[in-house]
């Protein structure tokens, strides 16, 4: 069960992480203004002058978004044009596209100040992706009470049902129920609101949705019954079919397999919506439907964010889309593929805060999803040469490099080598009891690893049972939380292969059964059962196998050892399908539609901008060389003129980076650079944008309030945007720069590590 409070928990995880837009202009190396300032003065610096609940968010303005589902929620509004964006920002809500319903709510305000459910909105908006205690959408629904006296009266019950969970200075529970560990009083009072919203205005079907929200996952089957009834008046609701899949998440999962189709088909504009069907697909073995999932996920976010110039650092959704294509594609035994996809998260450009070293940025998913596809395909060599991984000096690396090396030891035969390897493992203990997942993986590798020592120094009945044991420890973890799986593999296929190894084939089936209860459709797993039924003389459920292995094996790469080992036995038969509904291929269904299928600097806007002497500049013109692009505020703004100014003082560098340094503003450039001193053109080219046209391409320009924002981008000497920041300070981190301007003038072309048949035979 998961109560509300939970779900608030991990919504917030899957906002930042899965649907919504990271926010990146909360810069790490930047500088805050001073607290004594006027409400003017900030804002002539950048920051919102409606205060620090805008100035987080987007800046620009939103756009009419096709292909996100409609979900109408009438509001009192004087102007059709806000009930459009309203209903925009409320579709988006729904999909857990929370920067975007944001941006909508946010232009409702600009075209009408001091509308109430606008700022409702926002703070439905904010509520799961701020994680300074909700504090910002605590300031939004505050501006909402204030205005509840023009409301009607279900409008203000929307406004109650939230002020019991956002605003609790104000608002005290009155539950008569004193909460459960699943539901505080203020989950019962706000599920309660709700139900009231629900009773009173039976024809409401977003209270519906909300409800169905509020309750999925811990009442499923009454979630469903709302659910249902969403859907006999308004069956294209977005909301409805995507709450219906979270429902039957990890319980039941075929109930939402019928959603899963229409969802993905009735928004698809939206990288969540492709991607949370892949869940279903995944759970109950239908891989090549989760594969297109997941893949049009990937591709959707990917145009996204060459659309909004936004990166991968900004994109949590885009980093858990492509891992857990990665793992999709393994199960389908695409080797080859998932380690081009597993490449690319580590390359993608990297950030001082976006993409801090932690589970869930996209590098760490890219290390993690290269070391799990080279250890499930066996490649012990690329484990272990230098520089295949890009280890960290962090805990989870230490931990997951040590475990790796001792596989691909064993894998290589080198007992003495893999119990170094286990040495060196178990030091790392301490450091992993700072993290509880990493606790928790840590200590299964332990016992793991003792039990494949047992077992390669000949004491085989020790050695089975200690896997056994971390078997069904692996098995209980993945039960849990498995998209993808935090384990690189599931261990009762290890165990089977052990019982087999040991000459135990009715043991190994009973352990390859477990493994396929487990991981429906498991390559690794049917190809052992394959070759235990042939043990047993069991031709014929041996060749029943060996026909669901070569159903979900057809795409394969050639010569993969696992389909091999199969084939081996001599049991032939036809590819047969044993899902609870027919796939498409993932090989023949085209995909471009959806998006680009690799990550890639996105071409800049275009520079139109002139300097001191009045003449023209643009990106055409610095074509190889590379670019840092600053959008300044003038010489008013003292952080600017600071960063300017550092800038200037590491030219030399710069000159050796093929750099060269270009600041925009709205002044005149001959005006600027006489205020400014020591910051010749030779160092910092002071460049004019007057009509703002040039800052709005490069979002340095804040739509809403209509003021101009700090912005710094690095641009490669191909004129391409391969990393930026923007908001409402200016970026100094400046030996971050250098850093990413040394990898631009690198190669990004790293070799594929390729699974060919000859690495796995």
């Amino acid at each position: 069960m998961i109560s509300p409070t939970v779900r608030r928990s991990f919504v917030a995880l899957i906002s930042l992480a899965v649907c919504a837009r990271a926010n990146a202009q909360s810069a790490g190396a930047s500088v805050s203004p001073p607290a004594n300032l006027s409400t003017a003065e900030k804002v002539k610096l950048g920051h919102s002058q409606h205060g620090e609940a805008f100035d987080s968010g987007p800046r620009q303005k939103p756009w009419v978004m096709p292909g996100i589902g409609r979900a109408p929620f009438p509001i009192t509004t004087q102007n059709p044009e806000v009930q459009q964006w309203f209903d925009q920002g409320n579709a988006l809500l729904h999909s857990f596209d929370y920067y975007d319903a944001e941006r909508a709510f946010r232009w409702c305000l600009k075209i009408e100040p001091g509308n109430a459910m606008a700022y409702w909105g926002l703070a439905l908006a904010t509520e799961a992706r701020d994680a300074s205690g909700k504090t910002r959408a605590a300031d939004f629904l505050r501006e909402a009470v204030k205005r509840k006296a023009s409301l009607t009266e279900r409008e203000r019950l929307y406004l109650e049902a939230w002020e019991v969970i956002l605003l609790p200075d104000l608002v005290k529970p009155v539950s008569g129920e004193a909460g459960s560990d699943r539901y505080s009083r203020r989950d019962l009072d706000h599920i309660k609101r709700l139900e009231t919203l629900c009773v009173k205005f039976p024809d409401d079907m977003e209270a519906r949705a909300y409800l169905a929200l509020a309750t999925m996952g811990d009442s499923r089957y009454g979630a469903e019954l709302i659910i249902r009834e969403i859907l006999a008046k308004q069956p294209n609701h977005p909301g409805a079919h995507h709450y219906r899949i979270h429902n039957w998440d990890y319980h039941e999962p075929a109930q939402a397999l019928e959603s899963c189709r229409i969802y993905t088909e009735l928004v698809p504009a939206i990288g969540h919506a492709q991607h949370m069907p892949g869940h279903i697909y995944s759970i109950v073995g239908m891989w090549d439907e989760a594969a297109l999932s997941m893949d049009a996920a990937t591709r959707v976010e990917k145009r996204y964010m060459q659309d909004t110039l936004t990166f991968t650092y900004d994109n949590w959704n885009y980093g858990h889309n492509r891992a857990y294509l990665c793992y999709i594609q393994e199960q389908l035994g695409m080797a080859a593929a998932a380690m081009a996809g597993a490449r690319q998260m580590i390359d993608a450009p990297l950030d001082p805060q976006g993409n801090k070293d932690n589970l869930y940025s996209t590098h760490s998913q890219g290390i993690r999803s290269v070391a799990r596809g080279l250890l499930k395909f066996q490649q012990w060599d690329q484990l272990l040469k230098a520089g295949t991984i890009p280890w960290r000096e962090i805990a989870e690396d230490r931990v997951n490099k040590t475990y790796v090396e001792a596989r691909a030891r064993f894998g290589l035969g080198d007992t003495g080598l893999a119990q170094k390897a286990i040495e060196a493992h178990a030091k790392w203990q301490k450091d992993a009891e700072a993290d509880g997942a990493l606790k928790r993986i840590h200590a299964l590798q332990a016992l793991e690893l003792r039990a494949r020592l047992a077992l390669a120094r000949g004491e085989t009945l020790v050695g089975l049972g200690l896997l056994a044991d971390a078997a069904e420890k692996e098995f209980a973890m993945q039960r849990e939380y498995a998209d993808p799986p935090l384990y690189p593999e599931v261990l009762y296929t290890a165990l089977g292969e052990a019982y087999l190894d040991a000459r135990s084939p009715l043991l190994a089936v009973q352990a390859f059964d477990k493994a396929l209860d487990l991981v429906k459709n498991d390559l690794f797993a049917l190809s052992g059962l394959v070759r235990a039924h042939t043990a047993l003389n069991d031709r014929t459920k041996a060749a029943d196998a060996m026909g669901r292995l070569l159903f979900v094996t057809r795409n394969a790469d050639a010569g993969l050892k696992t389909i091999e080992l199969a084939r081996a036995t001599g049991v032939t038969a036809e590819p047969r399908e044993t899902t609870p509904k027919p796939q498409r291929n993932y090989a023949k269904i085209p995909l471009d539609g959806y998006g680009p299928g690799k990550w890639e600097p996105y071409a800049a806007p275009a520079l139109d901008v002139r300097d001191a002497a009045d003449l023209p500049v643009t990106l055409a013109s610095l074509r190889g060389k590379n670019v840092i692009l600053v959008f300044y505020l003038g010489t008013e703004c003292p952080h600017c003129m600071e960063q300017l100014q550092s800038l200037a003082g590491k030219k030399a560098e710069w000159d050796k980076l093929d750099t060269v340094v270009l600041a925009v503003s709205s002044a005149k450039a001959e005006a600027d650079s006489a205020a400014v001193k020591g910051l010749g053109n030779a160092a910092v080219r002071l460049l004019s944008d007057t009509d703002h046209a040039n800052a709005r391409r490069f979002r340095s320009y804040d739509d809403f309030e209509e003021i101009e924002l700090h912005s710094t981008s690095l641009i490669d000497k191909e004129g391409r945007v391969y990393w930026a920041r923007f908001g409402g300070d200016p970026f100094t981190d400046l030996a971050f720069l250098e850093k990413q301007l040394k990898r631009m003038n690198e190669s990004m072309v790293v070799p594929v590590m390729a699974v060919t048949a000859s690495d796995t035979k």
